[in-house]
Parts: C-alpha cells; sequence; structure tokens
C-alpha cells in the first residue's frame, strides 16, 4: 500500500508542474442534442496540447487552454465527437448520439482500430455490461453476450475455471481454450489447482470485473494470426479502465445478495420409500422361486431383519440433503474508484472487495484486489504508463471431482436415509456409520482443503513520437502468480484416522514476463492511407513446485506439516517455456471505401525441438465500405453498409514441456532402492497444431442505426492434430505423439439490434445474436493395414466423418412390460433388443457434447430513470450424459444401509404390463444402470441470464449531497431454465466434455446493487 500511496503522491506533484503562462479560460456546457439533457463526463481537450477536463454533473466546464489552440474537440461515448473552433471564450456544445457506432475505438491488443477499419470477425462487450453481475469470474458474465462464444460451467463453486470455446472444438489432445490478452500483453489462464479431484480454482477469478472498460473476442485470422502459434483457438482482449483528465471522480460499487442452486436436481429416496423397495426387492427376487420353501425362508428372513432394523429400533431420517446444502448463501462485493488528471497526467485506482458463499456446506471465496494506473506525458513526444494490479483469493475447496464421501455434492445422494449425522446430545458423529462409510459433516468440520492465490501484474510502456508518422513503443509485462494449497485430513475420522492425520502442503510460483519493441508508421496522400507496425515480442515463463507431505499429528488443531512426526515427504520441481516473435502488419485504406490488411508473424517457442522450433503465421484481410460509395448516396436509411473478408494460418502450441524429447524416469522405491527408467519416447519431428481460416461478413445500421448488425461465415480447418499413435511395443513404449488428422469447423453468426422506441426519457432496444457450428473429425492417424486409428472412452470415440468426442455407447430400448428387465438394441441402433448388456453392441447415438446452435437475446428498456433488462440464452443440438447414473438409479438392493438412490426409482416396473422406464427392483446387483442412452439427455435449453430493474435518481436529487448519479438496482441471475428433455432433471449447463458429475451446479442470485458516482 505504501507503494501506491507513493505513486499518488508522484502524480499530485506531476499534474501541478504546467505552465499557466499565456492561458486563457474558456467555458460551456455540453447537452444532448435529442432532449437537451445536460451530459456529464464528457471529455473537453484542448486540440493539440493534451490539456482538458471532463464536464460536470450540469453538463458544464471551465479550463485554461493555451493561447495557440484553435479548437476544441468533445467526446462521449456513444456520442458522436465534435471538434469546435475556439472564436469566443464561451463554447456550448449540443452532442448528437452516435447511434451507428462505425467511429468506435476497438481494441486487438496489438493494436485498436476505427471499427469500420477492421477486416476480421470480433466482438466488443464494453465493461458497463458485466459490472454488478455477481459472479467471481469474468468469463461467466460473457455467456449469451457474443455469438460463437460458448461458456460452459463445470460446478458453480466460485472461483472455478470455465470452459470455453470459440468457433467449436479444434483440438483432441491439447487445450481447447482461447488466448487472454490483458491490455496488450497474453497472460497465463491456467487452473491453479492443488490436485485433480479438489474444485478447480481459475486464474481469471483474481481479477475484479469492476476494473474492466472492454473486453474483445477475436475470432477469425485476420484478428487472430497477430498472435500467431497461441490464436488458434481465438483471442480474448480484455482492457482495463485508465483515468481521463479533469477533476478526480470517484465511483462506488456494491451488490449484496443469496444464492442457490439454479436446479434442484433429483430428489433422494427418504426412508420410507426406501424400505419399501427394499422389500420389494426382496420379494422380486426369491418370492417366487423355482425352490419355493428354500427362497420363500430367505425373503422371510431378510424381509424380518430389514423390518427389524428400520421398524423396531425407529430410525429417523438423517436429513443428509439439507445437511449438506447452503441455502441462501451469501454474496457480497464492494468496489470503490477513483480518476482524474491534469494536463499531463492522469490515473485511476480502485480497491475491491468480494465474499461469496458456495451452495454447498463448507465452501467459500473471498478476494481482495487493488489496481493502479498512472499515466503521464513527459513532453508532446514522449509518453508514460504504468497499469498495475495486485489480488488475493481463497477458495475453501472440497473434493467435488470425486465420487466420494469427501464431496458433499457425492454424499446428498449416497449416504442411506437412516444414517445419522449427530449423536443423541446433538454432537457430530465421528466414529464409523452403520455403512462404515465417513460422516461427511464430521470431516467437512475438521478437514482443510484450502487453495490461496495471489497475483500480481504490472504492465508499463514508454512511447516515443519519433516524427510526426513515425512512433516506437517499449513494453514491459509481469504476471506473477503464488499459489498455495493445504490439504488435512483430520486423525479422529475420515481418511486421515488410519494414519494418525495426513497433510500435504505445496507451493507453485508461476512468473510469466512478457517484453515487447514496435514501430508504427503511418502515411497519407491525398485519399491513400498507409499504416505499418513492425514489433518484436519474448515471452520467459518460470513455473516451479515445492511440495510436503506428512503423517500422525499430535492434536487436531495442529494439521501444518511442522506438526507431523512419520513418513516427512517432499517433492519438487519446474516447467519452463519461452517464445520469440517478430511481428508485421500492412493496413492499407483508400478513402475510408477499400481497405486491406496483411499479417505475419514468425514464431518460435523452446517446446519444440530445434529443427521445428519456429512457425510462419500469416492473414490477409480485405474490406469494402459499401455505403461511402456514391450510388447508394441517394439511398438515405443507409447508415453504413460494409463487406469484409479475412484467410489465414494461426497455430497453436499448446503441448507438454519436453514431449519431443526422450526422458528418463527417476524412482526411489524400485526393489528397495533407487533405479532409473526409459519414461517417454521422444519425436523430435513434433510441430504446431495448425489452423486455416476462411471468414466473410456484412456489416449494416440503416434507419439512423436503428436497425443494425452484421452476419458472417466461417470455415476452420486444424491440421497437424497432436495424437497418440501406437507403435511396435518392440520399441519399449506402446505409443508415441505424432502430428496426424485434422479437424473441421463451419457455421454461420448473425447479430441484430434494433431501437423499437427511442424517445427521449423513453426507449426500447432489442438484440440478439445466433451462431452455429458443425465439428467433424476429417482426418486421423493410419496403422499399419491403413486403418484409421480411432480414439475411444467408455461413453465417447473420435473418427472420422463424427464430431470430436462423439457420444458412443449401447442403445436403451426401455423396459420389458411382461417383466420388468432392462434391454438394450443388439445392434445398438434399432430392431432385435436384448436383456443381456453384454450382448448389446456399442454405437453412434448421433450429436456431441458441442451445442451446434447457441443464441441470445438481450432487451433493453429505460424510462425516465427507471430501467429493466432481461438476457435468454439458448444452447441446442447436443446432448449431455448423467455419469453418476450408476450410483442414484441403481436398481439393484442388496443392503440396508449401503448407498441411496434418487425418487425416479419410485416409477419402477411393479407388475405385468406396466410402462415405464425404470426396471424393477431386484436384491443383488444389476447392469441397468451402466453406461447406454438411458441416460443420455437432449441438452437443449433457455436460460434467463439476467433480469435487472433498477433507478436512477434525478440529478437535482443527487446533486444535493454531491452526486453527479445514484443508481439503485436489483438483479437475479440464472433464476430459470427451460429444458427440452423431460427426462433431464440435472443441470442443463455441464462442462464442454458434456458429462455430469458430483460438482456443484450453476448457481442463480439475487442480489441489490447501488452505484453512485461522485
Amino acid at each position: 500500500m505504501k507503494f501506491f500511496f507513493v505513486l499518488i503522491l508522484f502524480f499530485l506533484f506531476l499534474q501541478n508542474q504546467h505552465v499557466n503562462a499565456q492561458n486563457f479560460i474558456i467555458t460551456g456546457k455540453v447537452t444532448n442534442s435529442d432532449d437537451g439533457a445536460a451530459i456529464s463526463g464528457v471529455s473537453v481537450v484542448a486540440k493539440g496540447s493534451g490539456l482538458g477536463t471532463t464536464t460536470n454533473s450540469e453538463g458544464e466546464y471551465q479550463f485554461e487552454v493555451p493561447q495557440n489552440t484553435k479548437s476544441l474537440v468533445f467526446s462521449f461515448v456513444g456520442m458522436k465527437t465534435m471538434e469546435m473552433p475556439i472564436s469566443t471564450n464561451t463554447i456550448n456544445v449540443s452532442l448528437k448520439t452516435d447511434y451507428v457506432g462505425i467511429g468506435e475505438i476497438v481494441a486487438l491488443g496489438y493494436a485498436e482500430k476505427v471499427k469500420n477499419e477492421i477486416t476480421g470477425s470480433s466482438f466488443q462487450v464494453k465493461g458497463s455490461r458485466i459490472a454488478n453481475v455477481p459472479v467471481t469470474s469474468i468469463d461467466q458474465a460473457l455467456q449469451g453476450k457474443v455469438p460463437g462464444l460458448v461458456v460452459s460451467t463445470p460446478s458453480g463453486t466460485p472461483g472455478t475455471m470455465q470452459d470455453i470455446r470459440i468457433r467449436g472444438v479444434g483440438s483432441i489432445t491439447s487445450s481447447n481454450n482461447p488466448l487472454f490478452i490483458i491490455d496488450g500483453v497474453p497472460v497465463i489462464n491456467d487452473n491453479f489447482t492443488g490436485e485433480l479431484v479438489r474444485s478447480s480454482f481459475g486464474a481469471l477469478s483474481a481479477l475484479n470485473s469492476d476494473d474492466i472498460e472492454s473486453i474483445t473476442i477475436l475470432k477469425d485470422a485476420s484478428a487472430t494470426s497477430a498472435y500467431g502459434a497461441r490464436g488458434s483457438n481465438g483471442v480474448i482482449v480484455i482492457t482495463t479502465k485508465k483515468g481521463s483528465p479533469g477533476k478526480t471522480r470517484f465511483s462506488a460499487i456494491s451488490w449484496v445478495g443469496f444464492q442457490n442452486n439454479a436446479t434442484e436436481g433429483y430428489q433422494v429416496l427418504n426412508g420410507v420409500q426406501r424400505e419399501e423397495l427394499m422389500l420389494e426387492a426382496v420379494h422380486n427376487t426369491f418370492g417366487v422361486p423355482e425352490d419355493e420353501a428354500y427362497n420363500f425362508i430367505i425373503e422371510k428372513n431378510l424381509t424380518n431383519s430389514l423390518k427389524t432394523w428400520v421398524e423396531k429400533y425407529n430410525r429417523k431420517e438423517g436429513n443428509w440433503n439439507n445437511l449438506l446444502q447452503n441455502k441462501n448463501a451469501l454474496a457480497q462485493n464492494y468496489d470503490v474508484s477513483a480518476s482524474g488528471g491534469g494536463a499531463v497526467s492522469s490515473y485511476f485506482a480502485s480497491l475491491g472487495y468480494n465474499n461469496t458463499e458456495a451452495t454447498v456446506a463448507g465452501g467459500g471465496f473471498q478476494r481482495i484486489s487493488g489496481k493502479f494506473n498512472f499515466q503521464h506525458d513527459f513532453s508532446q513526444k514522449v509518453k508514460f504508463s504504468s497499469n498495475m494490479m495486485v489480488s488475493n483469493t481463497r477458495q475453501d475447496a472440497f473434493l467435488e471431482q470425486s465420487i466420494y464421501f469427501g464431496n458433499q455434492n457425492a454424499t446428498r445422494y449416497m449416504m442411506s436415509p437412516w444414517e445419522q449425522p449427530f449423536l443423541a446430545d446433538g454432537a457430530t458423529l465421528n466414529t464409523a456409520i452403520a455403512s462404515s462409510f465417513f460422516n461427511t459433516l464430521y470431516t467437512l468440520e475438521n478437514d482443510v482443503y484450502e487453495n490461496d492465490l495471489t497475483r500480481g501484474m504490472l504492465n508499463s510502456y514508454i512511447e516515443w513520437e519519433i516524427t510526426s508518422n513515425l512512433t516506437f513503443k517499449t513494453v514491459y509485462a509481469g504476471d506473477y502468480n503464488v499459489a498455495a494449497f493445504h490439504t488435512y485430513q483430520n486423525r479422529v475420522h475420515g481418511d486421515g484416522k488410519a494414519k494418525g492425520g495426513t497433510a500435504i502442503q505445496s507451493v507453485t510460483r508461476n512468473y510469466n514476463q512478457v517484453s515487447q519493441n514496435s514501430l508504427n508508421y503511418k502515411f497519407s496522400a491525398v485519399n491513400h492511407n498507409l499504416a505499418f507496425k513492425a514489433l518484436m515480442e519474448y515471452q520467459v515463463n518460470n513455473y516451479n513446485f515445492l511440495q510436503g507431505s506428512g503423517e500422525k499429528f499430535p492434536a487436531d488443531g495442529l494439521y501444518y506439516l511442522s506438526a507431523a512426526s512419520s513418513n516427512l515427504d517432499a517433492n519438487a520441481g519446474f516447467n519452463d517455456w519461452k517464445n520469440m516473435s517478430y511481428l508485421g502488419m500492412v493496413n492499407y485504406n483508400f478513402s475510408g471505401k477499400y481497405i486491406a490488411d496483411f499479417t505475419y508473424r514468425y514464431e518460435g517457442s523452446s517446446l519444440f525441438a530445434p529443427e521445428n522450433r519456429f512457425g510462419n503465421f500469416w492473414s490477409a484481410g480485405v474490406a469494402w465500405n459499401i455505403s461511402e460509395e456514391g450510388f447508394l448516396q441517394d439511398l438515405n436509411f443507409i447508415d453504413n453498409l460494409r463487406f469484409r473478408a479475412s484467410y489465414g494460418l494461426s497455430g497453436s502450441s499448446a503441448l507438454g514441456i519436453n514431449q519431443y524429447q526422450a526422458l528418463l524416469g527417476y524412482d526411489k522405491s524400485y526393489a528397495g532402492e533407487g533405479a532409473v527408467y526409459p519414461r517417454q519416447i521422444g519425436n523430435p519431428g513434433l510441430t504446431w497444431e495448425k489452423n486455416k481460416n476462411l471468414d466473410a461478413g456484412v456489416d449494416y445500421s440503416f434507419f439512423d442505426g436503428r436497425l443494425k448488425g452484421s452476419f458472417a461465415w466461417y470455415s476452420k480447418k486444424t491440421f497437424d492434430l497432436l495424437q497418440l499413435v501406437p507403435i511396435s511395443r518392440t520399441m519399449g513404449h506402446e505409443s508415441m505423439m505424432m502430428n496426424v488428422g485434422s479437424i473441421m469447423n463451419k457455421g454461420f453468426e448473425a447479430v441484430v439490434q434494433g431501437d423499437i422506441v427511442r424517445s427521449g426519457d423513453f426507449n426500447i432496444n432489442i438484440g440478439a445474436n445466433i451462431a452455429t457450428v458443425n465439428n467433424e473429425v476429417a482426418a486421423l492417424a493410419k496403422d499399419a493395414a491403413g486403418n484409421d486409428i480411432n480414439i475411444e472412452d467408455r461413453l465417447r470415440k473420435v473418427a472420422v466423418g463424427h464430431p470430436v468426442y462423439g457420444w458412443y455407447m449401447r442403445k436403451w430400448a426401455g423396459v420389458n412390460p411382461e417383466n420388468g428387465n432392462a434391454q438394450w438394441y443388439i445392434n445398438g441402433k434399432d430392431g432385435e433388443v436384448t436383456a443381456n448388456y453384454n450382448a448389446a453392441k456399442k454405437e453412434w447415438q448421433g450429436e456431441s457434447a458441442i451445442p451446434k446452435l447457441t443464441a441470445g437475446l438481450l432487451t433493453h428498456v429505460d424510462f425516465k430513470g427507471f430501467f429493466a433488462d432481461i438476457n435468454l440464452y439458448y444452447a441446442g443440438g447436443h446432448k449431455v450424459y448423467e455419469d453418476f447414473s450408476f450410483l442414484t438409479h441403481h436398481t439393484g438392493f442388496f443392503s440396508f444401509t449401503v448407498f441411496n438412490g434418487v425418487n425416479e426409482l419410485m416409477k419402477r416396473w411393479q407388475k405385468p404390463g406396466d410402462i415405464t422406464n425404470v426396471p424393477k427392483v431386484w436384491y443383488g446387483a444389476r447392469d441397468d444402470s451402466r453406461e447406454s442412452t438411458r441416460f443420455l439427455y437432449r441438452g437443449d435449453y433457455v436460460r434467463i441470464k439476467d433480469l435487472v430493474f433498477g433507478y436512477r435518481l434525478p440529478v437535482i436529487w443527487t446533486g444535493k449531497i454531491g452526486c453527479e448519479n445514484i443508481a439503485l438496482s436489483v438483479r437475479g441471475t440464472n433464476l430459470f431454465a427451460f429444458v427440452k428433455d423431460n427426462g433431464l432433471k440435472f443441470d442443463p449447463e455441464v462442462g464442454a466434455d458434456g458429462l455430469t458429475r458430483m460438482t456443484t451446479p450453476p448457481v442463480k442470485s439475487v442480489v441489490f446493487g447501488v452505484n453512485l458516482n461522485f
């Protein structure tokens, strides 16, 4: 904090060092041409000097300008920029609304371009669109707002990393997540978690959404090829807030509310229901025997035992479902910021705090964040900027990636209803319960699964205007992450009991450094405009970890490694890589009508062997602003009409370190001694996965911006796929990583926005977006006989002509109405059926987990200070699988206490002629709940993502207390979901793999917010 205060004092000193001599004062007022209302926050700059101010709450301004200033420039977001000559000391301006937005500046990472000069496919979301959204990771707020962007939520636990896909899936073995750029510099977005079975912990959760100015999604080659080997999955450019000239302005944003699971999911069996099914299972198995006397005795004995166990001892309901949920989990967020500046300096500073409880007992998330941006013009030729962000994020996690009793979500479904979590005196049971399972409530209270991430980001640059046409810029950026993880399993009850308590502590450090040096040259002659950029970028990523473990702790409260007395162990490692890139960009513009650009990037990565270390990536794009042509000038309803197209090559270097090398492994416990063994066979021929991307689109705006939008078609081919290919065992290994195969993604995207009503203090705006994707594997590796080497797991398969990981399993044929037995189709499609699970063939079951169609609908209404928003999101054309069904839908009741089930089992077959999808219950193990289409559902759903109602207090009221603006709001997020498949009982929004797990479902929120500006 001392450093921040020093910088602020430094800024305050600098901003008062400008020369006041020979200046004169200009005053005035800025209003809206539509209704004459005053506009506060308008930037007023003396052209050519850098001096400026902003208007106050009454739209008024006053500042000193140099004697030789010829004009003032007035600019405001959503309004057309206006330049006014200075002819008097009072200049009043009436700004017009920029409904068309063709002059909007779009951040593309390495450059900023006017929207009407872009040849690629990009989409920008303003920071105001994601402010006040109750999420802990900013990517969650993008769902439904961007065509072609699919954000999947593998877990609703706060801080969880999201699955993000842009225009489909382009890799089988490598990451499909996009590259993230923050303020022009590539950063790391990894899952900083301590172990695979615990809650994931996304690096983006360290960012405060209220610090975001805009987020731009880059999709095609023209937009992404500048990022070379990392842009194949798309690029997300995040621009953070900066200061602006004028007096210091403060902003305070706060929201408080509560969260619950968005979908209740299945209800579990209660004690009465489970007893009924147990008795019925015994009767179905032994009640109609061939050896009637023998089986009658078994049934009688089992039935009497069950009734005695349940009824005689008056077994009470354990109520695990309610005990392990955190109903109305508290969520709260507070942010304050200050911005301002003088003639040559400006700043932005903010502090933020977020505390969000999980909707399952014991989980939670906390974040403290700070940001400081400082900009200073040393002269009219030399500019400096430094952007600093720091945050500490803590997540109270649990083992939600496992189906185990350390997972509260799993225990809800698995624990018998008769199991008691408490002793008679109310204390939590800390001994083995009747089923010999652990009491999750006790381990929840006494075990520790902590994730802690401290992230510091620095981005500084100096820009030198060598001549009026030539500029040099040097950038240094650092992204430093320190993640600490602590796992402790108590010594009294649970997994740690046998070892007297166990603990694991680890610390990982990831330091990502980027340096850039660039030259920018602009040239204009008559109607010809040329811009050149030459850039060199060097990136170094250093990762290391240190982990220790131990057992046998002397007391319950001592759970750090220093207290362990047995089996102490340590482990350490590192993972470093480097990138070197050279970039050239050329942009040509003729009279604002015809635009062409070309990008070339030569990039090398240490992840590849020296002979394959460098790759060439490029793109070419053109645009035709048709509305600038003379033959359309008489069509007054056309504001903007343009055609754009691009084609290019980008790549992916997302493979593990040293994968091209032959490696040895070391084992310290082989036959009681150390040993060295062959661990990996190398392949120095490994190279980049590559994308060829073709994109064409049309942008339009009609009727003074009342109707505007765009549509685009794309085709993306990924080739040189990385795939593990089987090799001869005589080589000492089973497989080798090779570049083989290809994947195609094709589709179209459309965006439309219309001002239904535009009338001063009453406005209705409706926007919609839609996107399709057709994903297909085009080629795979082949074996010695020339046959494709398919990739298959228990539910999915990768094969030519099908989507990536298309569903591949046995097809469910329902329940035999005569005997209640489960049935499957023998050929995996239709026709003859069998009651023998193993006699049925696995077959393709149509679709994959990739939505073929996604859409968003956004509506905004404001009337005399009142405002409302409703945002809908749709995903469809895909299927999802209930991966925990083998536990929750099992019809084999063979124990009074082992596992439970869902209440769907009450719909089971009971007598001949019953038509149902649930087989009869049985005393013993069954195949009924094994992998088949019985648990494969259509994933189509519509979700109300946001519903907002609010009111902006009149300026005449807020001005009396010194505030420029006060807005009150109530927001509901994920309030309702409507599914197409009636059999789908769990939340339809799952991870990118389409599998439900025992993770926390997405959450719905209701929060109350206050925004103040003063």
